[in-house]
C-alpha cells in the first residue's frame, strides 16, 4: 500500500460537500510511476467507465478539457453525449513518486459495488463520504 497523506481524504471529503447532488469519492492509488502517464490515463478512462456502468443507461465520454481554461490538464469529467450530463470527475495526483486518482460521482444503491470492483480489479482504493 502507498503511503499517502490522509490529507487527500480530508480535501476530497470537502469537495464533497455542498452542492445540488449527494456526490461520493473513490481515491485510487497506483503503482504507476509519474512517467507512466499514458498508462495512467487509460486507467482513468477505465475506471471512469466501471463508474458511469453503475450511474447511468447511456454513452458517456471523457472531457479532459484541453481547450477550455476551466480545467487543469489534470481533472477529467465523464460526461453524458446525449446532453454533456455530469457523470463523474476526477483529478490525477502524484504522490510520493506515482499516480493517485481522485474520482467523484453522485451517490447511488451502486456506490458500493463500483468500490468493490475497482478493488476486485486489483487497486488499492478508499472510498469517500460525507458520513
Amino acid at each position: 500500500m502507498i503511503d499517502r497523506s490522509l490529507d487527500i481524504e480530508a480535501q476530497t471529503k470537502a469537495l464533497l460537500e455542498p452542492g445540488e447532488i449527494e456526490l461520493v469519492g473513490a481515491i485510487v492509488d497506483t503503482d504507476l510511476p509519474s512517467d507512466q502517464d499514458l498508462e495512467m490515463m487509460e486507467l482513468t478512462v477505465e475506471l471512469g467507465d466501471l463508474i458511469a456502468e453503475h450511474i447511468i443507461d447511456e454513452p458517456t465520454y471523457v472531457y479532459s478539457g484541453n481547450d477550455d481554461s476551466r480545467f487543469a490538464s489534470n481533472l477529467h469529467q465523464g460526461l453524458t453525449i446525449a446532453e454533456d450530463a455530469f457523470v463523474w470527475e476526477c483529478q490525477q495526483l502524484l504522490v510520493e513518486g506515482t499516480f493517485t486518482i481522485v474520482f467523484y460521482f453522485e451517490n447511488n444503491d451502486r456506490f458500493d459495488t463500483i468500490i468493490e470492483e475497482i478493488d476486485t480489479a486489483g487497486y488499492d482504493v478508499t472510498e469517500v463520504t460525507t458520513d
